[in-house]
């Protein structure tokens, strides 16, 4: 069986360092909010290129306090793509705020910027810019958008750690970049982690006391806030790991490649743009019989996944939030695929598996 995701496999590359810092880590007997989340904010934040980083409980609670430091007015609209990942949707809702679900271009799965243009109105507070599967949004045109609307732009970074548009990487475009650190991700720790990146010396101070109960200085909360904390375990694993984000990255789009160049036209497969770096914390294809080709390839042993079969507008729970038909989302949900592309994929066995999908017939 080729694994989806093996993520002992994985991380078994970087055990070895982790053991040394964890064994410091137990030693100096530092818990919560010690040395190595201290070091991981820093390290990121100068990797990404951003002044300020602000380590979290997870992605979720990355978008939802990154929204919640704005002090926008409740129910102010906030554009978010339709296609996107429920977390997305779910930080605008756990912050009191409208979202607004926008179609992508269904070339790129990325929120549509034409379409986007028409959604903004008087209530329109900020732009939630999803970057999926890691490819990046047309952060140019957004960022034209938002200053000529005087809104915010929120970037859901949550899939692109290490992406970049026009050289410059995403999470600091933004006026607040929010990552997730979740397992499967291309910088995954060990379990749930996240991180809210900025440059504005104000709200850097505002989420650091929001994180922590609405604390800046201990026992004393001037601010409304809560328990979300990047955990000083998840950060010892995240500061080895970074060192070696540019090698998986450059793994994964070497993968991608392979799919590109020997996939044969029967199946849609991503976009690339020579302007991005497409970091493919998912490689997807669409195929009108997805479901079929997906029990093909169980069969010959190929684990997939997807990435998602049911979007936002229809999920039972917000089903009656939104009134809006999103049929270019509808049509990427029931027609994408998720192949292999791990760290810890050979050559041999995407090679295996490129030949089994071109072996496929109805």
């Amino acid at each position: 069986m080729i694994y989806f995701e093996n993520l002992n496999k994985t991380n078994s590359l970087f055990i070895k360092n982790f053991k040394k810092n964890y064994d410091m880590f137990i030693q100096r007997g530092q818990y919560i909010l010690g040395k190595n989340v201290l070091n991981f904010e820093k390290n990121f934040a100068k990797y990404i290129g951003t002044k300020y980083c602000i380590g979290v409980g997870n992605g979720l609670d990355a978008l939802t306090m990154a929204l919640k430091a704005l002090d926008l007015p409740k129910n102010s609209e906030v554009i978010v793509a339709s296609n996107a990942y429920i977390a997305s949707v779910i930080s605008i809702i756990n912050a009191n705020l409208k979202p607004i679900l926008c179609e992508p271009d269904i070339s790129s799965y990325n929120i549509n910027t034409n379409v986007l243009k028409k959604k903004i109105t008087k209530n329109t507070k900020a732009i939630m810019a999803v970057h999926m599967y890691g490819k990046p949004c047309n952060m140019r045109e957004i960022k034209k958008i938002c200053n000529q609307s005087n809104i915010f732009l929120i970037e859901d970074c949550s899939q692109a750690h290490g992406a970049t548009f026009e050289n410059f990487f995403l999470g600091t475009f933004g006026d607040l970049s929010c990552f997730s650190f979740y397992p499967t991700k291309n910088l995954g720790c060990l379990g749930d982690g996240g991180a809210i990146l900025t440059n504005s010396n104000l709200l850097d101070k505002k989420l650091r006391g929001m994180r922590n109960y609405g604390s800046i200085r201990k026992y004393y909360n001037d601010i409304f806030g809560q328990n979300s904390r990047l955990d000083e375990f998840q950060a010892c694993f995240l500061n080895v790991k970074l060192k070696s984000l540019d090698k998986i990255n450059n793994h994964k789009i070497r993968i991608a490649k392979l799919y590109d160049k020997y996939l044969n036209a029967k199946f849609i497969k991503p976009v690339i743009n020579k302007y991005e770096k497409h970091v493919f914390h998912i490689y997807n294809i669409r195929h009108p019989k997805r479901d079929i080709l997906r029990k093909y390839l169980k069969k010959n042993k190929i684990q997939t996944e997807i990435h998602y079969p049911v979007q936002p507008s229809e999920q039972k729970a917000y089903k009656n939030m939104f009134k809006v038909k999103c049929l270019v989302s509808k049509e990427i949900h029931e027609t994408t695929l998720s192949l292999p592309i791990s760290y810890s994929h050979k050559k041999s066995e995407i090679l295996k598996i490129i030949q089994t999908l071109n072996n496929f017939k109805l």
